[in-house]
């Protein structure tokens, strides 16, 4: 550990520097991350990749192993790219503090693939969760809801979760990097990882009722994505981004009753 977390961060302008590249790999992974899945959702790029998009929408629940693949790899790439903008400052500070401590390259990589192995695992139960729905009739292909009572109660419960203290205790663990590490720091590439990991499962408790929101508007909904994603890091990254959390629970459960009261209002 580093024998002065300020003093590591604010270490002259190679410091800087430093923190600077590893922000701007970052960001350059994520906008890879997003033309890949961009280029997926609107079938760009030949046939090989209208096969693959077409995997990732199958036409009914009887899904393939390739199909099952498919949806998992499109749900883990759209996480890592939605999640890395808001990831930028703890993984930076990271670096910083570990080129301080002399740790090594080596030791960030495996903070990061840690952070992304755990939406890796959220991607597989919202892969699961995605056939379930489907196989019931209440999304389709897209994975967008068929019915106004699924969009409505994903709304309204993620507007809610906003409100919880896990959710205010995660979020600030994820808002104060310097806490974080001050607290979490282990030696080693091993420690690296559990230290990765760590912070993932507190984005994880974080955001996620936010990341299942896709089943809204569709899990290949570019707009809707890049909503989420700001959303996500407005949260983590701007002032005052707890009260902002507590704002957008109030939305997102004034969106939800709205969908419910359309059909009523449509009736009368």
């Amino acid at each position: 550990m580093p024998r002065s977390l300020s003093e590591a961060l604010a270490g002259g302008g190679a410091a800087a520097a430093g923190r600077a590249r590893t922000a701007a790999w970052l960001l350059a992974l994520g906008a890879l991350l997003w033309l890949g899945f961009a280029a997926l959702a609107e079938g760009i790029g030949g046939p090989a990749t209208q096969r693959l998009s077409a995997l990732m929408m199958p036409a009914d629940a009887a899904w393939s192993p390739a199909a099952a693949a498919a949806v998992f790899a499109m749900w883990a790439v759209m996480m890592a790219a939605m999640m890395l903008p808001s990831a930028v400052p703890m993984v930076s500070s990271f670096a910083a503090l570990d080129r301080s401590a002399r740790g090594g390259g080596g030791r960030t990589a495996g903070f990061l693939l840690a952070y992304l192995a755990v939406w890796s695992g959220f991607s597989l139960v919202a892969a699961a969760l995605q056939w379930g729905l489907q196989g019931l009739g209440l999304v389709d292909a897209a994975g967008a809801s068929r019915t106004p009572l699924l969009a409505a109660g994903l709304l309204v419960a993620a507007g809610a979760v906003q409100f919880t203290p896990l959710k205010q205790a995660c979020l600030r663990k994820c808002r104060t990097p310097l806490g974080f590490l001050a607290v979490e720091w282990r030696p080693g590439f091993r420690g690296a990882a559990a230290m990765g990991l760590r912070h993932g499962l507190f984005c994880l408790g974080c955001c996620w009722a936010l990341m299942l929101l896709p089943f809204v508007a569709g899990t290949m909904n570019l707009l809707w994505m890049a909503v989420l994603t700001a959303v996500v890091a407005l949260e983590k990254l701007a002032p005052r981004g707890v009260l902002l959390s507590r704002g957008l629970g109030v939305l997102l459960i004034l969106a939800g009753l709205s969908i419910l009261a359309m059909p009523a209002v449509a009736a009368a």
